[in-house]
């Protein structure tokens, strides 16, 4: 393994396409540091000092921050201009994913040449609409922060100074358009990272955004099981106990992500002329987990924002913060509904996305059926009946998966920040899209005669690409992108040390 990541940049155009993917991953993560306009750096500055996770956990609200910040990386904390992340795009590419399955006329489009590029389309205008709709929201949750589950607290009743001193229609407009521009602009940069260099540049967004909180969680485990290891000599043991766990987790993810069962499909022999068509055997794959991160992103979004609108109704109300923090991921009812909530948006997604009809009609239109299985609707009961019971193995995973974070910080003392990294969506999305690159990176190897990370078998990605791909930028384009990518890191270096001094 190690030989092949010294051969990815033995040949050029990998090289090529792995720098200019780390260069757009700074640019991003700069974006999420960039204070909006018109907020004061200084108090949002005197705050984070302090730490927010106490405060938020108390809310009985860290599962619901952790949601945001895979998303945001940080962004929404920092109240930068990245502070929506690449949420309002991905909120879109969903419902426009739903409604291609239950929409008749959409369904017909995604099916016509040409139709994918449109309905591509019509999900930028919706996540454009999502923009101005949530900086407006964000805008005025600025101005008022008590009403913002991540900046609650930010404003001491003693304290004169406001985080926006000037919040009026000129700073809300501002913050519409500024948080918008930078959605965009992540979409075109996750555009350009999927066309000219590794792994898709959506999901790599994300994950680069689940890869900043990690030293913070390296640090509350330190001062957790290190030097709490004063108080109870037994943390040191739970902390080795917890790296095991860890590494058998994700061998979990990566197995049942990598998990499928093929069906054997047989074509009959079929002579055209001179020539013989079919007598071969092929496989159809069915993923154990076939509808991925999407139950549980649906399941924590609905049971999250109620515990949101609760606090902000009835913000001194005991009942209510009580049944926020059930809700929010520390009670046996998160818990209970997060289950079942999984469990009913797996089938509902392999309902609308699966279509065991279409797929038997396809084989019976092709000559192909499946042995032992007569064509036609018999095939389409069997595919049927087979994924159901995939489903149910997938669901049961992806509970167990998206319990864990909260168990571990509510039963071990594991701060949430850390406890995140066991499970839910973030072990989730990094696997799988880890899984991908390093698919796209051994294609590339294997190519050029190296040999790829695994000298036997081959790692399935979850994104399916053409192979030839676009091109990389240009030579002297690079450099200039190097120049200007050095020239900012070097400007925030600077003023880190100087803010700080």
């Amino acid at each position: 393994m190690i030989s092949a990541f010294t051969n990815s940049f033995k040949i050029p155009e990998l090289r090529q396409r792995i720098m200019f993917t780390l260069l757009m991953l700074v640019i991003i993560r700069l974006g999420a540091s960039i204070t909006l306009p018109g907020v004061d750096v200084t108090v949002l500055q005197a705050w984070l000092k302090e730490g927010v996770e106490k405060a938020q956990e108390s809310q009985g609200v860290a599962a619901m921050a952790a949601l945001m910040n895979v998303f945001s990386g940080g962004g929404l904390q920092n109240c930068a201009i990245f502070a929506l992340g690449i949420m309002p795009y991905i909120s879109a590419s969903i419902m426009m994913q739903l409604m291609t399955a239950v929409v008749p006329s959409l369904g017909k489009l995604s099916r016509e040449e040409g139709g994918r590029q449109k309905i591509n389309m019509y999900t930028r205008y919706v996540a454009i609409v999502l923009c101005v709709f949530q900086g407006y929201m964000l805008a005025k949750s600025l101005i008022n922060p008590q009403s913002n589950f991540l900046l609650r607290g930010i404003i001491d009743q003693n304290d004169t100074r406001e985080l926006v001193p000037d919040g009026g229609t000129a700073f809300i407009i501002v913050t519409i358009i500024v948080i918008t521009a930078g959605t965009l602009l992540l979409m075109w940069m996750g555009d350009q990272i999927t066309d000219r260099g590794i792994g898709n540049g959506i999901s790599l967004i994300i994950t680069a955004n689940i890869i900043s909180a990690l030293p913070a969680a390296l640090g509350q485990v330190y001062v957790t099981f290190v030097e709490g290891a004063a108080e109870d000599p037994m943390k040191p043991l739970m902390l080795v106990a917890l790296i095991a766990f860890l590494f058998f987790v994700i061998a979990g993810v990566i197995s049942i992500t990598q998990a499928q069962r093929r069906l054997s499909v047989h074509y009959a022999k079929r002579v055209v002329g001179r020539k013989v068509y079919g007598g071969q055997t092929q496989y159809m794959p069915l993923k154990v987990n076939y509808a991925g991160v999407m139950p549980i992103i649906f399941a924590q979004a609905i049971l999250l924002f109620p515990s949101q609108i609760l606090m902000f109704a009835f913000p001194d109300e005991a009942w209510a913060n009580k049944l926020a923090a059930n809700l929010g991921g520390s009670g046996w009812m998160y818990y209970t509904l997060s289950a079942l909530m999984i469990f009913f948006f797996s089938y509902f997604w392999v309902a609308t996305m699966f279509q065991p009809n279409q797929i038997a009609e396809d084989l019976k239109r092709n000559g192909g059926y499946l042995p032992g299985v007569r064509p036609g609707k018999a095939t389409a009961e069997f595919l049927d009946r087979t994924m159901s019971r995939l489903t149910f193995a997938g669901a049961i995973f992806l509970t167990i998966i998206a319990v864990l974070p909260s168990m571990l910080s509510r039963q071990m003392g594991v701060p949430f920040q850390a406890a995140q990294f066991f499970g839910g969506t973030s072990l989730l999305i990094l696997v799988g899209v880890l899984l991908d690159i390093m698919r796209q990176v051994e294609t590339h190897l294997i190519q050029r005669h190296y040999d790829g990370f695994l000298r036997k078998g081959k790692i399935r990605g979850r994104f399916d690409r053409n192979a030839g791909a676009a091109g990389v930028s240009a030579g002297s384009g690079m450099v200039w992108l190097y120049l200007v990518v050095a020239v900012l890191v070097i400007v925030g270096v600077t003023y880190s040390i100087v803010a700080k001094g």
